[in-house]
């Protein structure tokens, strides 16, 4: 009895300290800039939420905050409007402690005024760097062309940071760092640790470098959530499911009804919502549902997924379950990596990348304004500055001769790469009429080609060859005339994006004569 007793006491007086359980209870401070009152003073903030990804605590008066019961895992600030995080020893946010952390206090700084211009985001998915030469080609390809060449406050990663090998994520963050904004990652398939048990030991490395697989990050404009959606099931085939744990989803319905409808609901995960085979579920259906209620009643709500290595837009409505106002709309952001960093190599010794449906390696931008609104793009790693066919908006492919007076049979592509079901897609030749081009559900004939030339090299034209060209969800084609004047044609293509406006790009053909026999 006095043993128990005993060990009652030291719990009680141990979770007063915040520490028996590890992360329990701590502190938010609000750092001033030097020069206002004391140079570095502190002060306690009120109103900042803190979670272990299952429960929620809201900082008191004195910025002092206790979870309710000992945390289960990583304990994270909810970064709140108006202020920014510090960057911690390895250049990532610092907002977030380890499970069986001693100190669990978080400081904040007053953000800087954006003078109301829009909030923008730098979206990577799947960088998926298998080992150091891609992690090299990550840096000199996608974020060193960055470094100087961007207007955004955020950047976040959704998942496959690393193929595997996740001994790399040190070399990866530190190229990922020099872009200088905050940077939130999810978990993907490929960060999960080899050998282990079940799902609830698969992130073990993860945790330790980037923190909760399950967060939250508020902006004026907008609210970021992050969800690891891998459940891992090893020794089976396959070896995970999309879907999300019992934990996130008590994190999800206690601090979704904290907040405010107008903004901009951003949803961060790796698998994709939607079902990506024939033959199984690739996303637990019963999971899918219960998320659609907890979204339902608000009004904006983007959700942002990877893992496909393709580019394509998904609007989930009654058929999917989804009853909201309006169609819930998933991006499903192409890929860092293209397709796993293959293809021939340019001038620099970087493959070319382009994914299976013909989308050039890069990366999203997000931009969030008031109410809501918010528009996406596709960057693309590299487009060639003599190459008018090839635009940072599509790529044209079209035949460079045929006979004149033959049968129209053949046509110019247009891959579209934010292309939606109803982007209008136009086509001119010369100064003629624009004629409308018809959306089709093609591979792209111009990775189809680099197939064809993979096909035919008596050696490999790059270290992984081009991937083979599946249909893509953002092809458009015109018939090409025959019936012109012999010669060159210039041809000229223009897109109405809807967050972008219209977008142009131009190739040509040349017709030859050849008489009326063969």
């Amino acid at each position: 009895m006095r043993e128990t007793l005993r060990i009652m006491l030291a719990l009680a007086l141990g979770a007063t300290a915040g520490q028996a359980f590890g992360c329990t209870a701590g502190s938010v401070v609000e750092r001033r800039p030097h020069g206002e009152a004391a140079s570095g003073a502190e002060d306690g903030l009120a109103g900042v939420k803190v979670s272990d990804g299952r429960q929620l605590a809201v900082s008191d008066a004195q910025g002092r905050w206790r979870l309710p019961a000992p945390a289960q895992g990583p304990v994270f600030m909810i970064k709140p409007p108006g202020h920014a995080v510090p960057a911690g020893a390895d250049g990532l946010p610092d907002f977030w402690r380890p499970v069986d952390a001693a100190d669990c206090d978080f400081a904040l700084v007053p953000a800087e005024d954006a003078a109301g211009a829009p909030l923008e985001v730098l979206v990577f998915a799947d960088p998926q760097a298998g080992n150091a030469r891609e992690a090299e080609y990550y840096g000199a390809d996608v974020v060193a062309p960055l470094q100087d060449g961007h207007r955004a406050r955020l950047g976040v990663g959704l998942g496959d940071i690393a193929n595997d090998d996740l001994s790399l994520y040190p070399a990866i963050n530190a190229w990922t760092t020099r872009l200088g904004v905050p940077w939130l990652h999810v978990a993907g398939n490929h960060d999960l640790d080899a050998g282990v048990a079940d799902d609830a030991d698969s992130l073990r490395t993860f945790r330790r470098v980037y923190g909760p697989d399950t967060f939250a990050w508020e902006e004026p404009e907008a609210v970021f959530i992050g969800l690891d959606d891998v459940i891992a099931l090893p020794g089976q085939r396959p070896a995970y499911i999309g879907g999300l744990r019992g934990d996130q989803f008590d994190f999800l319905e206690a601090y979704l009804a904290s907040l405010p409808r107008e903004r901009l609901l951003v949803l961060m995960l790796h698998i994709p919502l939607f079902d990506t085979s024939a033959d199984a579920a690739t996303f637990r259906p019963a999971d899918r549902q219960r998320l659609f209620r907890l979204l339902e009643r608000f009004p904006h709500v983007l959700v942002l997924s990877g893992h496909r290595h393709v580019l394509q837009h998904r609007f989930h409505g009654v058929a999917e379950g989804w009853r909201g106002e309006r169609p819930l709309h998933e991006f499903n952001v192409g890929a860092v990596s293209g397709a796993f960093w293959s293809g021939v190599a340019d001038a620099m010794g970087i493959p070319d990348a382009t994914m299976a449906d013909g989308t050039p390696n890069g990366h999203a931008l997000l931009r969030i304004g008031e109410g809501g609104d918010y528009a996406l793009d596709w960057v693309p790693a590299r487009v060639p500055a003599d190459d008018p066919a090839f635009t940072a908006a599509m790529r044209l492919h079209a035949p460079r001769t045929l006979r004149r007076g033959a049968y129209p049979a053949w046509g110019v592509y247009a891959n579209v790469f934010m292309g939606l079901d109803d982007t209008r897609v136009e086509f001119r030749i010369g100064d003629g009429e624009w004629r409308p081009m018809r959306r089709v559900s093609a591979p792209d004939p111009w990775l189809a080609t680099e197939n064809a030339r993979d096909d035919l090299a008596a050696q490999p034209r790059g270290f992984d060859r081009s991937p083979e060209a599946v249909p893509s969800t953002h092809l458009w084609r015109g018939a090409l005339p025959t019936a012109l004047d012999p010669g060159e044609h210039r041809i000229e293509v223009r897109a109405f994006d809807r967050w972008n406006g219209e977008r142009r790009a131009a190739t040509s053909y040349r017709l030859v004569d050849l008489g009326d026999e063969p």
